[in-house]
């Protein structure tokens, strides 16, 4: 029977996101998925102790980090790629499609900096493409929808699915940021749900949906076609996304969405610094009257 890999989650509870380190335990070989950068947007401080926390169980495991992995430019947090990658000297990785992402973005802030060709990341990686994982691989799977560019990397019998999907009680990923597809979104679940049932699949995120107590973030893939309340078998593309047009309309912009998206479409870099050599965060703002 094929290796799986060894998976040690960590919940952040201030951004609601789930970081993962993934590790061959035959060849101590890992990989870090959706790192968190803890980011005080009242104050502009950031600390680094949800990285430290991976870090220790990378070391504790005996783990060689080989690759930071990022699901898509995160709207919630900041990344802490860079940091790790400084730490591990691991390449950060994200989809080809970041280039959509970085080009929309970088007018919203004018960010002559940002490239558009994602050379700030270390590899782009396409669907279907193969990373090694010692004696594991890891596959990619484009899923477009909630952002141009999202990813899932799927390891051995585990998925991990970035914010296409969330717990069955939950639902699904909105698809109303700039680039984001309703439809695509629907067709990229489907995706996911073709996969065999007994699939563990990860989440980036958890709310804790109304009635349960506790924070949760594996399930399956039967699990999720069964009762998923949004995308269950029987629910068509036109079911879905009348629903999730519905339900993005309701929903507010994410807190650190201005913040987050500017950092990470560097790859979790600041802004250059200006001639005082501190970095700044651009806000843009709208005035109606």
């Amino acid at each position: 029977m094929p290796s799986q890999p060894v998976i040690d989650a960590f919940f952040d509870p201030a951004t609601f996101t789930i970081t993962y380190l993934v590790g061959d335990a035959a060849s101590c070989r890992g990989a870090i998925i959706d790192p968190v950068l803890d980011y005080d947007h009242r104050s502009g401080k950031a600390t680094t102790s949800s990285a430290d926390r991976v870090l220790a169980r990378a070391e504790e495991r005996g783990l060689k980090v080989d690759w930071i992995l990022e699901t898509h430019a995160h709207a919630d947090h900041l990344t802490a790629a860079p940091l790790l990658k400084a730490r591990t000297g691991a390449q950060v990785v994200i989809g080809e499609h970041i280039r959509e992402v970085q080009a929309t973005f970088a007018k919203v802030f004018n960010a002559a900096d940002v490239s558009g060709d994602g050379r700030e990341f270390d590899r782009l990686v396409r669907d279907g493409e193969r990373l090694p994982l010692g004696s594991l691989e890891i596959e990619v799977m484009h899923l477009p929808g909630h952002t141009p560019a999202d990813v899932a990397y799927r390891i051995g019998d585990a998925v991990f699915v970035g914010d296409t999907i969330f717990m069955p009680d939950y639902g699904t990923a909105r698809a109303d940021f700039p680039g984001g597809d309703a439809a695509q979104l629907f067709r990229s679940i489907q995706r996911l749900l073709a996969l065999p049932p007994a699939t563990r699949l990860f989440m980036c995120h958890d709310y804790k949906a109304p009635g349960r107590d506790n924070y949760a973030w594996e399930t399956t893939v039967a699990a999720e076609r069964a009762h998923n309340i949004h995308v269950h078998e029987g629910i068509d593309e036109a079911a879905f996304v009348a629903l999730r047009t519905k339900r993005d309309s309701t929903l507010p912009a994410p807190v650190l969405l201005l913040p987050s998206v500017q950092v990470n479409i560097r790859a979790g870099h600041l802004p250059p610094p200006d001639s005082n050599g501190v970095s700044y965060l651009r806000i843009p703002i709208r005035l109606t009257v």
